[in-house]
């Protein structure tokens, strides 16, 4: 499905609410400890692709458990079936799956005990996972990787006989993430502590029965925030929110407050104005803690005519797509002078976009969604559109509701 996405001239948002799908990170969080606590309630759970597809796995019992494009459900169920005691299963998911990196994470389960081997490319899906007990406490994994590993061994680690101890070698990335996954332990009365880079989690084998609300997804959120500083004129409001997020992307605040727009908060509820007197600046931002949301910047930066140079990009090279390649090769067309590195990206200022170009997504959801608010500026054409649902079913339908012209074309 192609889209063609235009507005009206002098765009502008007023008064505007939406309500957002909760949080795909925090939802797999907790889809991971429902299973090991079957005690727990989900309420405002994400209805992504990544979500029902995690569900799906730690419902089933098929031995071959395909996982398609969800990495964090690759990252997570690893750890799970790993301890999974007397179960066997093989894990694997889409073509670009395969191409994703486990090494770390599998190398860091065997110093535990585990008993995982690959199916074909050594250090790449699928595996083979043959759950057994775990006694091992100590393990050590390189700090720069993505958080999801760490994630994985902190959420199974309550179920571990003797908990784990987890030393971070080297500079630590996504923090956020790793404190999010430790703040959902803790709601849950799970003991645990995160000094230098040592993180410990301490047994707990039953939980209380409680309900846990997911918070709204900030990263889909970044694409009106996106929205808001292109539009002339916006006052946008979204539900399920918190001031003071467990989620990393909540940054969004703040960087964006830089791009032209103000945030406001009321009880569960966050509102986005655009600032009246705002002055375009160059922006140069570290984004070490908060990669996801990339994308919608850059394309903020494009829209508003503003060069950026941002950094501590790493980890975009093995998401869905390599994000950096690709926003490279898309922002190229629409007239962009971008370069980039193996770990960061610079914009020079330009007053000219390209109008009718076609966005390829390379079966990203970011890609689709960081591109969409542009259309405020130049219409634009979204190739294979149907990729949001990933994680945001909803978003052509939201984007209608705030007066885009969204139509499906060959």
């Amino acid at each position: 499905m192609n889209l063609k996405l235009s507005t009206n001239s002098q765009f502008t948002i007023d008064n505007s609410q939406l309500n957002i799908t909760g949080s795909k990170s925090e939802t797999n969080r907790l889809l991971l400890l429902q299973a090991l606590f079957p005690n727990i309630t989900l309420a405002n759970a994400s209805n992504s692709d990544d979500s029902e597809v995690m569900q799906k796995a730690l419902k089933g019992n098929e031995e071959i458990v395909d996982i398609h494009h969800a990495g964090t459900a690759m990252r997570f169920l690893t750890a799970y079936f790993a301890l999974n005691e007397g179960r066997e299963v093989v894990l694997t998911g889409s073509q670009r799956m395969t191409e994703r990196p486990i090494k770390v994470l599998v190398e860091a389960l065997e110093q535990l005990g585990a008993k995982i081997s690959y199916e074909k490319e050594i250090g790449y899906p699928p595996i083979r996972i043959s759950g057994k007990k775990i006694t091992a406490s100590k393990v050590s994994i390189p700090a720069n990787v993505s958080s999801q590993y760490i994630s994985a061994l902190l959420l199974v680690a309550p179920k571990l006989e003797n908990g784990i101890e987890i030393t971070l070698v080297g500079e630590i990335t996504s923090v956020p993430y790793i404190k999010m996954t430790l703040a959902l332990l803790n709601d849950l009365d799970i003991k645990t502590s995160f000094e230098g880079n040592v993180i410990t989690v301490y047994p707990k084998q039953e939980v209380e029965s409680k309900v846990m609300t997911v918070e709204s997804d900030w990263s889909s959120a970044s694409y009106f925030f996106s929205l808001a500083a292109l539009a002339e004129n916006a006052r946008i409001s979204l539900t399920n929110y918190k001031q003071t997020s467990l989620q990393g992307d909540s940054a969004l605040v703040e960087i964006y407050k830089q791009l032209g727009v103000d945030t406001h908060f009321e009880e569960n509820k966050m509102t986005l104005v655009k600032q009246s007197d705002f002055k375009p600046k160059p922006l140069i931002l570290e984004l070490n803690n908060t990669p996801d949301i990339a994308q919608t910047i850059v394309v903020t930066c494009l829209g508003l005519g503003i060069g950026c140079h941002l950094t501590g990009l790493h980890t975009l090279k093995i998401k869905e797509t390599d994000r950096l390649e690709a926003l490279q090769i898309e922002l190229r067309k629409l007239g962009a002078n971008i370069s980039v590195t193996n770990d960061s990206l610079t914009l020079v200022a330009s007053e000219e976009i390209n109008p009718n170009i076609k966005i390829a997504t390379y079966n990203d959801h970011r890609m689709a969604m960081a591109f969409a608010p542009l259309a405020v500026k130049v219409p634009i054409i979204i190739e294979n559109a149907e990729v949001v649902s990933k994680s945001y079913p909803d978003f052509w339908e939201d984007m209608k509701k705030l007066g885009y012209n969204v139509f499906e074309i060959l």
